[in-house]
C-alpha cells in the first residue's frame, strides 16, 4: 500500500518507503515513468535484503500521483523530489534515471549538505533545450508558440505532449551551462545503445562535473531501458560503492 506526501505546492505525491539504515537511497524516474518500474522495483528489492532505506515515489503528473502531465515541468518535478528528500531522516544517495539524472543532479546542486552520493542512468540534463528544442523544426517552433504544445512520437509509450511551459521552464533549470562542483562519489552509468539520451550526453556531463571521485561507465550494446540482468546488477553495484565511499 503506498503513502502519500502533500507538498507545499498542495500536490500529492504518492510513494513506497523502505526504512532501513542511512543514507536512504532515492529513486528519481523518467518522464512519464511511474515508481513501478523495473529499476525502482529492482532497487527496492536490493534494499530490503540489505536492511538499506529506500524511497521510489510519483512525480506529479506521473503515476498515480495528482496532477496532470501537461500541467507539469522540471522545476515542479524537481520540488516534488525535494519534498520527499526533506521528510527523510540523515543523508540520501540519489539514483536518477533518464530525466531523473536532470533532477538528481538539481538536486545535487539545491542540496549538497543532504547528498551523499549519485548514481545516473542514462541521465538527461537539459534535454528540453539540447534535446527538444534544437530539434524542433521552425514549424514546430511555431506551433508552441501559438498553440501551446506540440506532440513528439516516442519508441516506448504515446506520443509526449511537450508544452511552452516544459521548454521555458527547463531553460531556468540547465545544468550544463555553469559550473558544476560535486563533493561526493558519483556514477555516471550509460548504454551505447541509446537512442533516446545518447552516449555523448554521459560524456558531456562526465567532463562537465567537478569532483575527486567520478566515474563514468558505458555498457555495450544496453539500450536507453537499461534493465536486463547485467544492468541491473551494474545499477546495484555502484549504489553499493557509492555508499561506501561515503561512508568512509
Amino acid at each position: 500500500m503506498h503513502e502519500t506526501l502533500l507538498t507545499a505546492q498542495g500536490r500529492h505525491l504518492a510513494f513506497h518507503r523502505t526504512d532501513g539504515a542511512a543514507p536512504y537511497v532515492v529513486f528519481c524516474g523518467g518522464l512519464k515513468s511511474d515508481m513501478e518500474g523495473t529499476k525502482a522495483l529492482a532497487l527496492e528489492t536490493w534494499a530490503k535484503a540489505n536492511g538499506r532505506g529506500f524511497i521510489r515515489f510519483d512525480y506529479s503528473g506521473h503515476g498515480i500521483s495528482s496532477g496532470d502531465f501537461t500541467d507539469g515541468c522540471i522545476g515542479d518535478w524537481f520540488e516534488d523530489a525535494s519534498a520527499i528528500i526533506d521528510m527523510l531522516p540523515g543523508p540520501v544517495v540519489l539514483v536518477g534515471s533518464s530525466m531523473g539524472g536532470w533532477v538528481s543532479l538539481l538536486l545535487s546542486r539545491e542540496k549538497t549538505d543532504r547528498v551523499a552520493g549519485l548514481v545516473t542512468i542514462a541521465g538527461a540534463p537539459d534535454f528540453t533545450e539540447d534535446g527538444y528544442w534544437q530539434s524542433f523544426t521552425p514549424e514546430q517552433k511555431q506551433q508552441l508558440a501559438t498553440q501551446g504544445y506540440v506532440e513528439i512520437p516516442n519508441d516506448y509509450v504515446e506520443p509526449y505532449i511537450i508544452t511552452r511551459r516544459l521548454i521555458e521552464d527547463g531553460r531556468s533549470r540547465l545544468i550544463l551551462r555553469s559550473p558544476l562542483a560535486l563533493p561526493f562519489p558519483v556514477r555516471i552509468l550509460q548504454g551505447s545503445a541509446d537512442t533516446v539520451v545518447t552516449q555523448d550526453v554521459a560524456e558531456r556531463l562526465f567532463a562537465h562535473i567537478e569532483g575527486e571521485d567520478i566515474q563514468l561507465t558505458i555498457v555495450k550494446g544496453a539500450d536507453h531501458r537499461f534493465s536486463d540482468e547485467a544492468c541491473l546488477a551494474l545499477i546495484q553495484t555502484s549504489v553499493e560503492q557509492v555508499i561506501r565511499c561515503a561512508e568512509v
